[in-house]
């Protein structure tokens, strides 16, 4: 059954108008005749109504157009992350901070006074005794420069020659084995006066005496180039024992002394330290002298050495992880062992 009775119809914004103002139609009091409106005024009331309600819609996705692309921050991200891979400029900075020493005195090596004691004289025709310590030096280049089948000597670049006993040759075994390590296009060598006491190593090689190692070590402001000397080898180069100094001792077992060895090996990627070291069983900075290098070498003098000697020394050098023994002196080979002669001889071979 359908509901016949008229729609009420609200009244009109005229309408409202009247009854706000107290003119009330049913008395016959002066108002509008809304029958003669036109409708217009309802529909642009409907479209006033509306019209709000439009701009909302474009403006809520506007501010989000805004913030929503995320290029700006990675451009600005981008070059914040460029400069991290440009990390060998402070290798470079260190490198130039850390040159290598430059020795401030200049030498000569006195070839004939090499000659005379029977040593290795650079620039002569090749000798028994040159080939004997071409042997030796292969044998200490190789525990620190590593082969297939023997693992790297740590600090092996570092050669502490010593005996038990004065008098053994440790001198001639270290300024032979520098000498012959100087010839090495690779390497380069410093040889270090270490024995205090009785330094020989200048009056082997004919060099003049002047500040040394002792005088680095006691005063740290001393500039270590004027602690080296220069010689005539271009790969050669030499340390003085320097000044004596009751606490010598006591001096070589401070940190002092391992930061003094790095200083002299900064900037010289390719160089080999050999300390002559004072006998062992004569003095106690050897044993000091041990717990700073990689490798020892323990010269024994062939018919001279007790064997009681050599294991005393031999147990006071247990700081160095690396150590061999070097027979000097030796008059007869078993095997007819003759070094040098090859090189002297003619015709076929």
């Amino acid at each position: 059954m359908n509901d016949q009775r008229p729609v009420k119809r609200p009244p009109s914004l005229l309408e409202r108008a009247a009854d706000l103002y107290g003119l009330d139609p049913a008395k016959n009091a002066a108002t509008i005749d809304v029958s003669k409106l036109p409708p217009e005024p309802e529909k642009k009331a409907r479209k006033a109504k509306a019209a709000p309600a439009e701009p909302a819609a474009p403006v809520a996705p506007a501010p989000q157009a805004e913030v929503l692309p995320p290029e700006p921050p990675v451009a600005e991200a981008a070059p914040a992350v460029e400069p991290a891979p440009v990390q060998p400029s402070p290798r470079k900075d260190i490198a130039r901070a850390a040159p290598a020493i430059v020795p401030a005195r200049q030498g000569t090596i006195d070839r004939a006074r090499l000659a005379a004691r029977g040593m290795i004289v650079p620039g002569a025709p090749v000798t028994g005794i040159s080939e004997e310590y071409r042997i030796v030096k292969r044998e200490i280049i190789r525990n620190f420069a590593g082969t297939a089948n023997r693992p790297v000597v740590p600090r092996g670049h570092r050669v502490l020659i010593a005996s038990a006993n004065p008098g053994e040759g440790k001198t001639f075994s270290a300024v032979n084995l520098a000498l012959s390590l100087a010839a090495e296009a690779d390497y380069d060598v410093l040889l270090i006066d270490a024995d205090i006491a009785k330094p020989s190593v200048l009056g082997a090689l004919g060099l003049e005496n002047g500040p040394g190692l002792m005088d680095a070590l006691a005063d740290p402001t001393l500039p270590l180039g004027d602690c080296l000397i220069q010689t005539d080898i271009a790969g050669l180069k030499v340390m003085p024992a320097g000044t004596q100094h009751l606490n010598d001792t006591e001096l070589l077992a401070s940190a002092r002394t391992e930061t003094l060895l790095a200083q002299l090996e900064a900037g010289a990627p390719g160089r080999i330290i050999i300390l002559d070291s004072p006998p062992v069983l004569a003095a106690s900075p050897a044993t000091v002298l041990a717990g700073h290098v990689g490798q020892l070498i323990m010269v024994v003098r062939a018919d001279e050495t007790l064997e009681s000697a050599l294991r005393d020394a031999i147990g006071l050098m247990g700081a160095c992880p690396h150590i061999q023994l070097l027979l000097n002196g030796v008059k007869f080979s078993p095997g007819g062992r003759r070094f040098g002669t090859y090189y002297g001889q003619g015709g076929a071979s």
